[in-house]
């Protein structure tokens, strides 16, 4: 089991990291890869972007394909919110993913929004594949790892670890502490 006692992750989109921290303070950084389909926010399935915002890890689980996959709650109540809103999903689809978020469960993963999102590793680590990762930008819309640093993170969180999914690291800066972000720009 994991030592997730007030463990966060923080993915920082413009950087390609992955950071674990605690207490305001970062134990480990990884780089990752994003989804293919560009920087902007994960708007509709098929869409090959990562998802911005607030989420935590719903379930761990090993994974034929991804070595382990860590399942997280997209879509969150924030990305159904602006769905609805924006007329991208209906307003039962919006109550389904509002049950699952007051129930505690999965929220649905077949609405327009797309589904399975998590982080996970990058399955058999052939030349080609690191090659890959390394370079680009490759997901359908994950967080991916090589295998040995998805095994590592799972140690650090468990299921409930928030995941926050950002820009970059000044924004989530800002967003901690906004009184001292304004004081030294």
């Amino acid at each position: 089991m994991a030592d997730s006692e007030a463990i966060e992750v923080v993915i920082v989109r413009s950087e390609n990291k992955l950071l674990v921290r605690k207490n305001d303070k970062t134990l480990r950084t990884f780089k990752v890869a994003f989804g293919s389909g560009g920087r902007q926010p994960k708007m509709q399935e098929g869409d090959r972007r990562t998802p911005q915002g607030h989420y935590r890890i719903k379930d761990i689980r090993s994974s034929d394909k991804f070595y382990l996959f860590m399942h997280l709650d997209y879509p969150n109540m924030d990305d159904a919110k602006q769905a609805l809103k924006d007329g991208r999903i209906t307003r039962t689809q919006y109550r389904k993913i509002l049950a699952a978020f007051i129930y505690n469960e999965t929220p649905p993963q077949n609405t327009p929004l797309g589904g399975q999102i998590g982080i996970h590793g990058i399955g058999e680590e052939t030349p080609d594949k690191l090659d890959i990762h390394a370079i680009s930008n490759w997901t359908k819309g994950c967080i991916a790892m090589r295998n040995s640093e998805v095994r590592e993170l799972a140690m650090w969180v468990d299921e409930g670890t928030p995941v926050i999914i950002i820009d970059s690291l000044e924004s989530f800066k800002a967003a901690v502490n906004p009184y001292k972000a304004a004081v030294n720009p």
